[in-house]
């Protein structure tokens, strides 16, 4: 098989940064990344000091170039896809809002047909429930005629699932039989995620122990820190077994805060996540979402 050499690229690897780096590549592989002129290909890419790095994976995105995953049909998760790759995302969740049974449903499906068809562009990899089950009081721009609380694993019937791949949800465990749902999800080998909350320590303590390890977009739609309230903000800072996404555009969080975080969680507890919505790449201008 011929291989391919990118040349003189700055690589981004998960300990250290290579200037002016090789990248042998060989069909769908990469064989080796060397300091350096050291590798040699069949053909060759100038890179001129591009950055080379993994391939993004967004676990919160509600859509993009116009289209909005909760009307979306099988075509327009394509585009979608498509367009993630062409800004370096390999692999993302399509996210749900709270909305009807039959609006999951239909989601749903169209979700499963990306998933076994293999488009290009990045790959579907599961599903992502923004709720229904969070708090009302930590809406945020979620529906609430559309939010639920839990009583028995019944009530969970209206999640409509791909046959495979990542079941992500974000859930407030001080819902009705929130810590319930937690166990029952975990249970279930769903991915928990604590958001739209305000929970107290104790009872983020209880999440914890019966599933949840992580938080969806740290400190946005969740009870302010508080120096006698901690509540979800100062659990989250102060436990190096939980992890958080955050929305990293300086405007959602404030920069400051952006470092602040990463002193106190490290890069190995925080992910990245876009949180997009149907106008992402489509430009300046009004739009309606939900």
């Amino acid at each position: 098989m011929n291989t391919l050499l990118l040349r003189d690229a700055k690589v981004i690897l998960p300990d250290r940064e290579l200037q002016k780096a090789s990248v042998l590549i060989a069909g769908e592989k990469i064989l080796e990344i060397g300091a350096g002129d050291t590798l040699n290909g069949d053909s060759e890419i100038a890179m001129c000091e591009t950055v080379l790095l993994p391939g993004f994976i967004d676990v919160h995105n509600h859509g993009s170039v116009g289209v909005d995953v909760m009307d979306a049909q099988q075509e327009d998760l394509l585009d979608v896809s498509r367009y993630l790759a062409s800004q370096g995302v390999t692999g993302w969740l399509p996210t749900l809002v709270p909305s009807t049974d039959e609006n999951y449903s239909t989601v749903a499906r169209a979700i499963e047909f990306n998933m076994r068809e293999s488009p290009v562009g990045a790959r579907v990899l599961g599903i992502h429930y923004e709720g229904p089950f969070v708090n009302t009081a930590q809406c945020g721009a979620l529906h609430k005629d559309y939010f639920k609380t839990y009583g028995e694993p019944s009530d969970l019937n209206s999640l409509s699932l791909p046959e495979s791949g990542a079941r992500l949800i974000t859930l407030a465990p001080e819902i009705e039989g929130g810590v319930a749902l937690v166990k029952e999800l975990t249970k279930r080998g769903w991915v928990v995620s604590i958001g739209h909350t305000r929970a107290d320590v104790k009872l983020l303590d209880d999440a914890f122990e019966n599933g949840a390890r992580h938080m969806t977009h740290f400190m946005n739609a969740m009870l302010p820190l508080h120096h006698r309230n901690p509540g979800p903000i100062g659990w989250g800072l102060s436990r190096d077994d939980v992890t958080c996404d955050v929305i990293a555009d300086g405007i959602h969080l404030d920069q400051s805060i952006l470092r602040l975080l990463l002193k106190i969680k490290g890069s190995g507890r925080l992910s990245l996540i876009s949180d997009a919505i149907a106008a992402t790449g489509k430009g300046d201008g009004s739009y309606q979402i939900w």
